[in-house]
């Protein structure tokens, strides 16, 4: 059954905003209503949309929200300003990007931090590592470093040998010295033959002993120990002076002044000779010019002729020779001029002088 109009159990209200109009149109007024409403959520929910998506900052309004008079919930006409929607929607946009600009800043600089917070961890942990290394590394440079300045001297002109000097020489020609080592000349220092140079050296009898200096970088020093004539030899019809070895210092057809005859044993290989040359040796020098002439047949009877007395020493053997210098010195201080006499120092703890 049909119900009559005007008969409605729930009675309808007027919108607010139709309030006042005549109830002839109400119905239409309702559906224009309800139409326009819709209209306004779509529009309202396009501009939150907007507002909260990341947008340029010129972002265009969609054509359902740009009229120029947009419908209020309530279906009446609201008019609509474009350029402050558009002002709010770029400061939405600008404050959207300066956050995603200053989330990039941060997080590039968490990463910064968190690398050197890594690499100082990498390098307490590789610290022993790295030590090892810089002391091989080094190691390895100073090695390179030796190698090449050995090379450049070993086989550098600038390096090559121009001058010999001979230093220590007093009855040795220096000029025969040099002689004999000029074939030296324009070698490599550290080429030089030290072998051939000992040889070369040992053919002077005068050289005791020698040494070689290589002066960079271009000079070789030689220092010369001559041997050191002690006493006179007989030798056929002329004398030889002769060292503490035996060795010929010089060759004379007459007597050298000032150094004491050997004769008994002169032979440098027998113990009476070292004997007399160890006794020679111990005697101070103002002792050892008084002596003419000194004798033994053993090692224990050595006995000394003194030049001008004719006095004798007996020394008996070489031992503590030292201090039996000392004991005839003081003799020879008290009967030195006593004449012709002995004196004995042969007994250790006592000495004596007998007078013929």
């Amino acid at each position: 059954m049909k119900r009559p109009e005007g008969f409605d159990s729930r009675p309808q209200e007027p919108a607010p905003a139709d309030r006042g109009r005549p109830a002839a149109r109400s119905g239409r007024a309702r559906a224009a209503g309800a139409a326009e409403d819709r209209a306004g959520a779509r529009s309202g929910r396009a501009s939150r949309e907007a507002a909260t998506t990341s947008t340029p900052p010129r972002a265009t309004i969609p054509a359902s929200a740009s009229p120029s008079r947009i419908p209020s919930r309530s279906g009446t006409a609201v008019q609509d300003r474009p350029e402050e929607v558009r002002g709010r929607l770029a400061e939405v946009a600008d404050e959207a990007a300066r956050a995603e600009r200053e989330a990039r800043r941060r997080a590039r600089q968490a990463e910064r931090e968190r690398r050197r917070r890594e690499q100082l961890e990498v390098r307490r942990f590789t610290r022993r590592a790295r030590h090892r290394r810089a002391v091989w590394v080094t190691a390895g440079a100073v090695a390179v470093v030796f190698v090449g300045a050995m090379t450049l001297a070993a086989f550098s002109p600038l390096f090559a040998l121009r001058t010999i000097e001979v230093v220590g020489t007093e009855r040795i020609d220096k000029q025969q010295v040099h002689a004999a080592l000029e074939d030296e000349l324009g070698t490599p220092l550290v080429q030089l033959d030290q072998g051939r140079i000992r040889r070369e050296l040992a053919a002077f009898p005068l050289i005791r002993s020698f040494v070689v200096e290589e002066v960079p970088p271009d000079r070789l020093v030689v220092r010369v120990v001559e041997r050191q004539p002690l006493a006179v030899v007989q030798a056929g019809d002329g004398f030889d002076l002769v060292d503490a070895a035996g060795v010929v210092v010089q060759h004379s057809d007459d007597r050298p002044q000032g150094y004491p005859l050997i004769s008994g044993e002169p032979s440098p290989t027998t113990a009476a000779f070292r004997s007399m040359a160890e006794v020679l040796l111990a005697l101070p020098s103002d002792v050892a010019g008084k002596v003419d002439s000194i004798t033994a047949r053993t090692h224990d009877d050595v006995t000394l002729t003194l030049a001008g007395t004719g006095q004798r020493v007996l020394w008996g053997s070489s031992e503590r020779s030292s201090l039996k210098a000392l004991v005839l010195s003081d003799l020879l201080a008290q009967y030195g001029d006593a004449g012709p006499g002995e004196y004995d120092v042969s007994a250790e703890g006592s000495a004596v002088f007998h007078h013929d």
